[in-house]
């Protein structure tokens, strides 16, 4: 190779450096954000306008609130977009340009001293907000009108912005199913439902929680997105890649069909016993419809008859299939009293591997399976995917007898 071909290969490696990322999104999700950002900007500005009549509205939405903007309505789900972090991140930066600037004046050189102390300070806090930054810059540099306005500056326009755009952000997201706030901090995913020191199914193979908290700290960086995303993330492409290798199986492959249903109405010793004489622990609850409205396992019975311990187990269930007192009129208990409602379901197109973290971690040993009309066709348990994920296993091994099977 001569030196010439040496050269431009390693100015298209440089080049290549500076190439931007392929778009994670499509162009309706885009559309979305744009128009938060027009809805967002729109409401903060007018609004702000409207408090501030006596000043005319002149500088009353500040330029960083656009940065604001794209980070509220294009990545709600990042830590640097949550409420603290816009509200206090802009505040407080505020306030130190003020204070920078009644001690230091506005020069060049306040301005990147402001920045900087707003930066350090908003990792302190924990609110982290990068339009934060032009906010220092903005008050310092703003001139004798923001200067003159001094701390008043900080209440309005910033703080009011500030407040407005992350109240038009609550509206906006939630209603074009973007969830903010986002949860930075969710109850533990790994605790173990069955309230035990083990850890959850999922989390003893693979990678787990601690794990993941041991990369991030060893990366030391700041990160765009929430670990909770992060984890939800991992886990979404550990099941993807199970799927590229084992192939998808669908819950209709291996739900069962001939399944034993309870309605709202069906009486309590009925129910009771068609789980004994059927040996099973379950019953789905159907409506006219054949929707599922509910689920009644043996749990059920035994928390809704009053029992604390083993002695009176027996004697407080049999007078709960009687009369529990708490029936209207005299007819006998029925299953739409004990069900749990509302039971998580899922399609009959699903791939089993999204029903793992259900069976193996939240505790769930039925999942009731519906049709694209949302009508019962069948139900999984925990045998069913046990069964179905030791077949696909051992497929791949490529036994003789499992070809002859």
């Amino acid at each position: 190779m001569s030196d010439q071909d040496a050269i431009a290969t390693m100015m298209k490696s440089i080049l290549y450096r500076f190439k931007p990322a392929a778009n994670t999104v499509d162009p309706r999700e885009q559309l979305r954000a744009c128009t938060g950002a027009i809805f967002g900007l729109l409401l903060a500005g007018l609004l702000s306008q409207l408090a501030s009549a006596e000043h005319g509205g002149a500088g009353f939405l500040i330029a960083p609130m656009g940065a604001s903007a794209v980070l509220l309505f294009c990545l709600p789900g990042s830590p640097l977009a949550q409420p603290w972090s816009v509200l206090g991140g802009n505040v407080i930066s505020g306030l130190i340009g003020i204070a920078c600037v009644r001690l230091m004046g506005d020069a060049v050189e306040v301005a990147a001293l402001a920045g900087a102390v707003a930066i350090g300070t908003m990792f302190l806090l924990r609110c982290l907000h990068p339009p934060g930054g032009a906010v220092a810059l903005t008050v310092v540099l703003g001139g004798p009108a923001v200067h003159d306005a001094g701390y008043s500056f900080v209440l309005a326009p910033i703080g009011l912005n500030s407040l407005l755009l992350v109240c038009a952000a609550m509206l906006f997201n939630n209603l074009t199913g973007r969830r903010y706030p986002h949860a930075q901090q969710l109850a533990h995913s790994n605790a173990n439902p069955h309230a035990t020191a083990d850890a959850i199914a999922t989390a003893r193979l693979g990678f787990n929680a601690q794990d993941l908290d041991l990369v991030l700290q060893r990366r030391n960086r700041v990160l765009d997105v929430s670990r909770h995303d992060l984890e939800e993330i991992m886990l979404q492409t550990e099941m993807q890649a199970y799927q590229r290798r084992f192939g998808v199986i669908t819950c209709v492959e291996i739900m069962s069909k001939d399944v034993l249903t309870a309605q709202f109405g069906t009486e309590l010793p009925f129910a009771w016993r068609k789980l004994m004489a059927h040996r099973i622990v379950a019953l789905p609850v159907l409506n006219q419809a054949r929707r599922v409205i509910g689920i009644v396992t043996q749990s059920d019975f035994l928390r809704h008859s009053g029992a604390h311990d083993y002695a009176s187990i027996g004697s407080s269930l049999q007078r709960f299939l009687h009369r529990s007192g708490v029936s209207h009129g005299e007819k006998a208990e029925v299953v739409g009293q004990i069900m749990t409602p509302h039971p998580k379901t899922a399609r009959d197109t699903t791939p089993i591997i999204d029903l793992v973290p259900l069976m193996a971690d939240s505790g769930f040993h039925h999942i009731p399976i519906v049709d694209a009309d949302a009508r019962f066709v069948g139900i999984v348990t925990q045998s069913d995917l046990v069964a179905a994920l030791y077949r696909s296993r051992y497929a791949e091994m490529d036994y003789p007898e499992m070809k002859r099977a």
